[in-house]
């Protein structure tokens, strides 16, 4: 699994014109599926969300993680991050896993990520959605879980 997250200020996602999800200090991360990827990556990733330090001390170094300055988790699905873009000019998504089993994956990513933390929101699998964002910093790593 990987995750693309930006630390936000706020950040919000929409479906058919209604608001899904929405945070405001925190973590965007938009999290694609790869063939392959079971419980183990998906717990390995929520490990990351959940403690990788990416916000300011006291001292403004990146040495805090989300539950250490009480922020939100806005979990949006994004199957193109499994893309392969070695060759030629257009996305291969030959490693993306098939959308049951992203689907599959996803969720448990959002009930693992529910129960171990209040303050999480999410997008709707498969869905066009238009994802709004004050990137904070700007700050952006990509996570992967393997």
């Amino acid at each position: 699994m990987k995750a693309l997250i930006q630390r936000v200020r706020h950040a919000s996602v929409t479906v058919d014109g209604r608001e899904t999800g929405a945070i405001d200090h925190g973590l965007l991360a938009l999290v694609g599926v790869e063939k392959g990827d079971e419980a183990p990556q998906v717990e390995r990733l929520l490990h990351k969300l959940l403690h990788y330090r990416v916000f300011g001390d006291a001292d403004g170094k990146m040495n805090c993680n989300l539950q250490q300055v009480d922020g939100g988790l806005l979990l949006v699905s994004q199957f193109t991050l499994a893309a392969d873009t070695r060759k030629g000019l257009r996305p291969s998504f030959s490693s993306a896993a098939p959308p049951a089993e992203g689907e599959r994956l996803f969720e448990l990513l959002v009930t693992r990520a529910r129960d171990a933390w209040p303050r999480v929101a999410t997008g709707e699998f498969g869905a066009d959605m238009q994802v709004a964002l004050v990137n904070d910093g700007p700050v952006t790593f990509l996570l992967e879980s393997h």
